[in-house]
């Protein structure tokens, strides 16, 4: 019997361990990283937005014209707007957009909570939009039950 509770406090004591090592940012970043390399996305694609000029010299031109002039300080500053990008990138789920406004917003003195923060409002207006589709559903079941 007492063999049996060593044997469990033991396997508590080794799942707190692991769960304490897997909470830390550096071994979250290194089991990241191992499976970032085996996604449909490739990272080092980002770095080729710039060649999409390659098929389509005028109109690529015209894009990076309005998106660098877009992002340039006016009403909003410079930090609001790669926040903002932050968080449209994650409602679109655009994983490159993810990364280029993650560093743009760090570099531009975003801290993590006010990333996560613009992360959560994309999310609650996301799952808004879902649920106002609602009503439709609802006009039609009363459409059917009159």
């Amino acid at each position: 019997m007492h063999a049996g509770i060593l044997e469990r406090s033991s396997f508590l004591l080794t799942q707190s361990i692991l769960a304490y090592l897997f909470s830390v940012r550096f071994v979250r970043l290194n089991l990241t990283n191992l499976f970032m390399d085996k996604t449909y996305y490739n990272p080092a694609d980002l770095k080729k937005f710039g060649q999409i000029t390659d098929f389509q010299e005028k109109l690529g031109k015209k894009f990076f014209d309005w998106y660098g002039a877009v992002f340039e300080p006016g009403a909003l500053t410079a930090r609001e707007k790669s926040l903002i990008a932050l968080a449209v990138a994650h409602a679109v789920q655009c994983p490159y957009c993810i990364d280029a406004y993650t560093d743009d917003s760090m570099k531009k003195g975003a801290d993590e909570e006010q990333m996560m923060e613009a992360v959560h409002v994309a999310a609650a207006i996301r799952g808004g939009a879902s649920l106002v589709h609602g009503v439709q559903m609802m006009n039609k079941v009363d459409e059917k039950l009159m």
